[in-house]
């Protein structure tokens, strides 16, 4: 079923407007004019429009049209359900299978396999995440992993360097205790390290903990895995009190941003993406930093080496009207030199099994082979493959908000999450899965 719950009467506003005003293909008369919507703007949004235009010079029967688009999850799935959808849509990996559930993407397996594009050629993690049943739904443009990043000039000096620094969750705690900065009146002054910054993958904490948000292909919220790492959570919480916490970070400046907590040295160390150098770089490159992999939790050394993996990517949705032409600029931007360019300029690591040396040793992130280290491990996570994982993430969200604010018990919190989410599924399998 296409959308499922989503109104007739948005699709038919929505659409009427997107085939007269957006998908306009009266660009070039000698060439197939190919729409490209993606959700870029700024210096990122800079660096496609040079992979467009490169496209554009290197050959002269395709002309790709390149917009950029506010909301584009919504609109793009609007659009094909209206029956007149762009021709390539650049989304987030998180979303792949709720478009794939909705009927609204076109399988790439054979074109990918008739270019040479098939799973050798990636880093697996990245592949895998986009690929089931024996159907791939998508294919890279800039992926990310994620590790924990140090201000080396905030920490000891037996902890300063990656190979000194804490292994275990429990060490990287009580560093983070012992250096953090309480004032006399109660309120935090300097925090070693708080779950709840930059607070961007709260459906994974569990995982972290060997947990498995979507066991058996079923929601599993409540899991032994979970409420320990919203124990772990609550901690952090009750060690500084939960509005200390909160009225610390409500001051903390946009991640983009002299004033991210991390450059400005309110924070030791944070989990972030391999992006986050680039900000280091343009608004506080002198300060001193390194990454290493978050820590795993002591009892458990079989999760070393884990981390959170992400990714921009391409899609052809359904019904798409050039969807040949559309795969030929999907296949350029999937060539080691296209593809390292882009990910470098929006510094992120390169999702091909193959790296060129320059790319290292040109990279903004200085901790760029880590990164790259860390997408190839087995340990690694990405979003399960299902179309529910947004009210799957949005109902953790949900309880990392109300344990981190004090609001309810972890074991409390999950338990009314997967209630809720119980009879959210259920819906979903009936209404989008007709199960």
């Amino acid at each position: 079923m296409l959308l499922g719950m989503v109104s007739l009467t948005a699709i038919v506003g929505f659409t009427a407007y997107a085939g007269d005003q957006i998908v306009s293909r009266s660009d070039r008369s000698d060439r197939v004019t190919v729409i490209y919507w993606e959700k870029w703007t700024g210096s990122e949004g800079e660096e496609m429009q040079k992979v467009v235009q490169a496209f554009n010079r290197s050959q002269d029967k395709i002309f790709v049209k390149y917009l950029s688009i506010s909301g584009i999850d919504q609109k793009t799935i609007l659009a094909t359900a209206g029956g007149n959808p762009p021709d390539i849509a650049g989304i987030w990996e998180s979303q792949v299978f709720q478009f794939a559930d909705a009927n609204a993407l076109t399988d790439l397996s054979e074109p990918a396999a008739r270019a040479g594009l098939s799973r050798d050629y990636y880093i697996p993690n990245y592949y895998d995440s986009l690929s089931n049943n024996g159907k791939l739904w998508a294919l890279p443009c800039t992926p990310a992993s994620v590790a924990l990043y140090v201000r080396s000039d905030l920490v000891p000096p037996e902890v300063s360097t990656p190979e000194t620094f804490p292994k275990t969750i429990e060490a990287m705690d009580a560093l983070a205790l012992k250096i953090s900065k309480v004032r006399k009146d109660g309120s935090l002054e300097f925090a070693g390290f708080l779950p709840s910054n930059p607070g961007w993958w709260n459906w994974s904490w569990g995982s972290l903990f060997g947990g498995d948000v979507f066991k058996g292909g079923s929601p599993n919220i409540n899991s032994q895995e979970s409420i320990r790492a919203l124990q772990w959570i609550e901690s952090y919480s009750k060690k500084f009190g939960a509005s200390s916490v909160q009225n610390f970070q409500s001051g903390f400046g946009n991640f983009s941003s002299p004033q991210d907590p991390f450059m400005e040295g309110k924070v030791a160390f944070e989990l972030n993406g391999t992006w986050k150098a680039n900000y280091i770089k343009i608004y506080q490159p002198n300060i001193k930093w390194f990454a290493v992999p978050f820590p795993y939790p002591s009892d458990r050394p079989d999760l070393a080496g884990h981390s959170i993996l992400s990714q921009d990517v391409l899609v052809i949705p359904k019904g798409a009207k050039h969807a040949r032409e559309a795969f030929e600029f999907i296949r350029f931007v999937q060539r080691q030199d296209v593809m390292e360019g882009l990910c470098s300029a929006h510094g992120k690591n390169s999702p091909l099994a193959k790296v060129s040396d320059r790319f290292f040793a040109n990279h903004p992130n200085k901790a760029i082979r880590l990164f790259d280290q860390l997408a190839r491990s087995k340990q690694a996570l990405y979003p399960p493959h299902t179309g529910f994982f947004t009210q799957l993430s949005g109902e953790l969200n949900n309880s990392f908000q109300e344990v981190n604010s004090g609001s309810k018990s972890p074991k409390t919190s999950l338990k009314e999450a997967q209630g809720r989410i119980d009879g959210l599924w259920k819906t979903y399998q009936q209404q989008v899965l007709s199960k």
